[in-house]
């Protein structure tokens, strides 16, 4: 449908325009107008299965953001203000139920933008993309293409950020000077590998083996985790692991005796691991996501609005279910909003158009459209990341450490870390 008024010559926001206007002499149709004055958002992510912990929480958080939002007048626009809803569906992280969900929203729901995980979900969205110009958003820049125009990724900047913490670890704990790795073989785990081993390498420390790579499917971690700690590393990096990993391994480090580092791109839930482990074996845990209580979320860099007052809510409502995503989706639509207003419509040209007119408003800063050399496209929002360390059971944010300035530096690791694991935007399929 989108696509066919596109080459009509009129956009979804005048089509509507122009069959309210017809309308408009009834009682009954002034209150179909009044109904039109609802922009839907698309939210397809994984709400169910072993990867929902990245994308129900931030449906929830997305929730909470559309209420602050309605609560202050909406989004305003050059034709009135819009309430905002969310129209979510679940794709089970499944490229073909992603493609349907994708179609659906856009035909059935009437989106006019929509939010995904993205990963090895995105190709099976991406004929609907390029077929009807709508506007998606990943968390993977590693999903980004010359050929993803209308896919961005406007608040996570996985897996670059990983190397954040792995510079400071080295600053910080000179004295770590071995690692090893796992990761699950897909398209999560693979390009986070290639980014953990270029930061490694810039780093100076010492790989003892290859990362180990684990089917999803896995169950039984006792196996991995006896391999991982054979040489004694002074660190274990965790990849990106799902939740569904990060949890029974560490509880497996715990048991079978492991004293050293942990690394990982998320601790989502941290306080079970705690819980199975112990505060003393999880101190220092060293991860690349805060918890939003954070007083350094309060400084004036910082683009998400009343962080601790977003993540009090968010916990009071759904307790126990804090974690990576939970604010970044709503930090998407900060972005998105910013965009609309600006270009006074919703229609997703206009609004990429604004959103990449100059510097963007990341949660963590002001950050660059970037990307070319490593994704053959500037749709990645690249800025400033925190570093977290678990201290006294909280996660505590450490610094902000600047992801372009490691890359100006240290690029050409990357490159060819991501080249060995043919995770380069021109190596796949």
């Amino acid at each position: 449908m989108l696509s066919k008024i596109v080459k009509s010559g009129l956009t979804r926001r005048t089509f509507l325009q122009s069959t309210a206007a017809a309308a408009a002499t009834s009682g009954m149709a002034r209150m179909a107008h009044a109904a039109d004055k609802v922009i839907k958002i698309g939210f397809l992510a994984p709400l169910t299965g072993p990867v929902a912990a990245w994308g129900k929480p931030g449906l929830d958080g997305c929730e909470i953001w559309a209420e602050r939002v309605n609560a202050a007048g909406g989004i305003k626009l050059s034709d009135g203000d819009y309430m905002v809803e969310f129209v979510g569906y679940d794709n089970e992280y499944d490229p073909a139920k992603a493609r349907t969900g994708a179609t659906k929203l856009i035909r059935e729901d009437g989106v006019s933008f929509i939010m995904m995980l993205g990963g090895d979900t995105w190709p099976g969205v991406q004929p609907v993309a390029d077929k009807t110009g709508m506007l998606f958003s990943t968390l993977l820049p590693s999903d980004l293409s010359p050929d993803t125009t209308t896919l961005i990724a406007p608040a996570e900047v996985h897996p670059i950020y990983n190397v954040t913490g792995v510079e400071w670890l080295a600053e910080n704990k000179p004295d770590l000077k071995t690692a090893v790795m796992c990761a699950q073989d897909d398209a999560l785990g693979l390009p986070s590998v290639a980014t953990y081993l270029a930061a490694f390498e810039a780093a100076g420390i010492e790989m003892l083996d290859d990362p180990l790579l684990f089917d999803p499917a896995t169950t039984d971690f006792a196996p991995v985790v006896t391999k991982l700690i054979s040489g004694n590393p002074d660190i274990v990096c965790l990849d990106t692991c799902y939740s569904d990993y990060v949890h029974p391994i560490a509880e497996q480090l715990f048991q079978q005796g492991y004293k050293g580092q942990i690394i990982s791109c998320t601790a989502d839930f941290y306080d079970q691991m705690i819980e199975k482990t112990s505060e003393e074996f999880m101190e220092g845990f060293v991860f690349q996501f805060p918890d939003f209580d954070d007083m350094a979320l309060n400084a004036d860099n910082i683009n998400f609005d009343d962080p601790n007052g977003f993540y009090f809510e968010f916990n009071k409502r759904f307790p126990g279910q804090w974690g990576a995503v939970s604010w970044e989706y709503a930090s998407i639509m900060d972005l998105w909003k910013a965009a609309a207003e600006k270009a006074g419509s919703a229609e997703p040209d206009a609004v990429i158009a604004a959103m990449k007119d100059g510097k963007g408003k990341h949660a963590f800063g002001d950050a660059d459209w970037w990307g070319t050399e490593l994704f053959g496209i500037d749709n990645a929002l690249v800025g400033d990341w925190p570093v977290v360390a678990i201290e006294n059971g909280k996660a505590t944010i450490k610094e902000f450490r600047n992801i372009p300035a490691w890359y100006d530096k240290h690029g050409d690791l990357l490159v060819k870390h991501m080249k060995a694991y043919d995770q380069m935007w021109d190596q796949r399929g």
